[in-house]
């Protein structure tokens, strides 16, 4: 589903919605691979998180293919959500947003999927659209944004789907989202559609440059949309990145043995090293993948095809530098619910009350959305100020 970003209620209700000072929050982001939680206290000036989860649950595994879930991904992603509920349980959480995205969109079956989420783990989702869902992405990064540099992509490289967005920057002014695009394409996806690796045969660059070639096509009317060709070539805009794609390609680069958010984070990656890594990736089998510090076994099935999405997205918008965020939904759900500005069904009880959450009410999360209609892809939307 698509559609303009929503806009910001009233300074007034900001105020009564905020969350208070010392006051726990959490923000759970289900995707079609991750499952990632962040458990944070509200300061004066912020949040401190204090506690974190993340596991590779691969709940979209098939949905492109066959339209549902599958009882195997959900039985993962349950016992993955029964973690995160008893860990806002024991810090306390009183304020909470979980959101799932683009399988639970596209999944026939993910009413019921919601159910049982609710009965067995205690969490209410709530499936976000792919707008919703670039809006909170890109406001959880964008402080990592150049405010000198008049215009940004910034891009989201997700399992089921790929988020853009065309953003214009004025010192002093929050960012403003020109527009941005959902292309159905992401690591799961993309690696169902073409394979993991080249078959017996096949030459493994060839193998790589069709998938870079089809997400390139995919992307095209959004690159004639927005018009940055003059731009880049004048150094008017940056590039900003999140996914598990680009930090792991940030982790090689910087030769670490093991991944480091604190060194990752806010990094910088030059073309053509992307170029570089995701070639010496193409060329290895996902046994020659795994044994490369950063990847390992749980993503060396899909790390090509994200780097194929990455690809295509410096070869359409010639940049140059890529940043890098370890950050993203979850802390755009963190910043909304300290100010106030998450949607309404966010601050009643799990029990349908309007009354607005207080410390004492079940951290159990919003209550679920009626199911949105299926995924489709949006070529240029409207947005304001985000």
């Amino acid at each position: 589903m698509n559609g303009a970003l929503s806009g910001s209620p009233a300074p007034a209700l900001w105020r009564t919605r905020a969350a208070k000072p010392g006051q726990i929050m959490a923000a759970l982001d289900l995707g079609t691979n991750n499952c990632r939680l962040l458990i944070a206290r509200q300061g004066a000036g912020g949040y401190q998180v204090i506690d974190a989860f993340s596991r590779i649950v691969r709940l979209g595994e098939g949905v492109s293919q066959s339209g549902r879930l599958s009882p195997e991904a959900m039985d993962r992603t349950v016992e993955a959500l029964k973690i995160c509920s008893a860990k806002m349980e024991r810090r306390g959480v009183s304020l909470a947003r979980a959101v799932a995205t683009e399988a639970c969109r596209r999944a026939e079956n993910c009413g019921g999927f919601v159910d049982r989420v609710r009965e067995e783990a205690g969490i209410a989702l709530d499936i976000i659209s792919s707008g919703e869902e670039a809006d909170l992405a890109f406001k959880g990064c964008t402080p990592l944004l150049d405010r000198n540099v008049a215009q940004a992509i910034v891009f989201d490289i997700g399992g089921g789907s790929t988020e853009l967005g065309w953003l214009r920057l004025k010192p002093g002014r929050p960012p403003h989202m020109v527009a941005w695009h959902s292309m159905p394409f992401g690591v799961v996806s993309l690696t169902e559609e073409f394979g993991a690796e080249a078959a017996e045969g096949d030459n493994p660059m060839a193998f790589y440059r069709r998938m870079v070639d089809k997400v390139a096509a995919e992307l095209d009317p959004f690159r004639r949309a927005i018009g940055a060709g003059r731009l880049i070539s004048e150094g008017a805009v940056q590039m900003l990145g999140t996914s598990g794609t680009v930090t792991t390609l940030a982790g090689i680069q910087l030769g670490l043995a093991r991944y480091e958010r604190s060194l990752v984070d806010g990094s910088f990656l030059r073309f053509g090293d992307v170029e570089r890594i995701s070639s010496d990736l193409a060329r290895r089998d996902c046994r020659g993948r795994a044994t490369l510090p950063c990847i390992g076994v749980e993503r060396a099935d899909l790390v090509l095809s994200g780097c194929a999405i990455l690809s295509a997205i410096c070869r359409i918008w010639p940049v140059g530098t890529l940043r890098v965020a370890d950050r993203g939904v979850r802390e755009g759900i963190l910043m909304s619910l300290m100010t106030g500005t998450a949607p309404d069904n966010v601050y009643g009880t799990v029990d349908g009350d309007d009354a607005e959450m207080d410390e004492t009410n079940n951290p159990a999360l919003s209550r679920a959305r009626d199911e949105p209609a299926p995924h489709s892809t949006a070529d240029l939307i409207a947005a304001g100020d985000f």
